[in-house]
């Protein structure tokens, strides 16, 4: 079969892997917009929620025995998933940066302790759990079942959850930034620190809870990355790197640019590697290279970079 023909085969694929980076690229966003910095130990927040959310499916996923059953040890899986990211988010940012920023200290200080706080998650998960790289969630369902075709790409049950759940909490993201109170206090915080604690915005909670709600969503990732993949201690670094990538192409700092800068790249994965003359091992070359030249054009991504302005 050509090329021509497999291109919506293509499109669903790079929607669904484009759909993860985007959600964790979230993360890095929020906390790039409160803190002007880089959180590198996200992937690791990514990883904790595939490890967290395998816990409660595979104590669930026997008694599932039917389809209400087996959505609701999702629902458990995906909240699961969220909850240890949430949580493991949270003591990032108060052991390894609060302590720096409360005293001034520089940039650098931050991302040494991202990478030490990287390393330490890493290592930590491979001691409690194993350090295989095939670990997998119990079958409770059949993911690879065709739920329906579209100009003749099969659209599975997998990339359907994939795909729906991310838009769905990407979209309930927006509008809690949009429309809430605590949006407007991150929208503040983002905009101009200082100003908003003379408002009466509490930074340190604004900040924590910023880290908790990319948390959440790079926790949810993690459940979905694990369902339809095998996981490990080790499996942050390519798909966080991914995202940052993403982050940076969107926007660092907007939202919605994270979520246009994530699918936008997924889909160039997908698209551009299966051309004849490419190759699919020129994947992540072709990515970067992508991502280079739109920051030639347009250094700030493509929907700008303050999450104060923008959301």
């Amino acid at each position: 079969m050509d090329y021509v023909h497999q291109i919506p085969d293509y499109l669903v694929l790079g929607l669904t892997r484009g759909s993860m980076y985007a959600l964790i690229a979230i993360g890095y966003t929020l906390v790039y917009g409160v803190l002007q910095l880089i959180n590198f130990a996200h992937s690791e927040v990514f990883m904790s929620g595939a490890f967290g959310s395998f816990l409660a499916v595979n104590a669930l996923a026997p008694h599932a025995g039917s389809t209400a059953g087996a959505t609701m040890v999702f629902l458990v899986g995906i909240l699961a998933g969220a909850l240890t990211g949430a949580c493991i988010a949270f003591m990032l940012e108060r052991v390894a940066y609060r302590p720096l920023r409360r005293r001034g200290a520089p940039k650098i200080a931050f991302l040494i302790s991202a990478i030490g706080a990287s390393f330490f998650l890493s290592q930590l998960a491979g001691k409690l759990f194993n350090r295989l790289t095939n670990n997998s969630f119990p079958e409770y369902f059949n993911i690879n079942h065709v739920v329906f075709t579209v100009a003749g790409a099969d659209v599975r049950v997998i990339q359907l959850i994939i795909v729906g759940s991310a838009l769905t909490l990407m979209v309930g993201l927006d509008a809690l930034v949009s429309r809430t109170k605590l949006g407007r206090s991150v929208r503040a915080v983002a905009e101009d620190a200082p100003m908003a604690a003379l408002l009466g915005i509490n930074i340190d909670r604004t900040i924590s809870r910023t880290f908790i709600i990319g948390g959440a969503l790079a926790g949810a990732a993690g459940f979905l990355f694990g369902t339809a993949f095998a996981f490990s201690n080790m499996m942050g670094f390519q798909p966080g790197i991914k995202a940052f990538a993403a982050a940076v192409l969107g926007g660092i700092g907007n939202i919605r640019g994270a979520m246009i800068g994530g699918i936008t790249l997924g889909l160039v994965e997908a698209l551009i590697p299966p051309l004849p003359g490419v190759g699919i091992q020129w994947t992540d070359v072709v990515a970067f290279g992508v991502l280079v030249a739109v920051l030639i054009f347009r250094p700030t991504g493509i929907l700008g970079e303050r999450l104060g302005r923008v959301a």
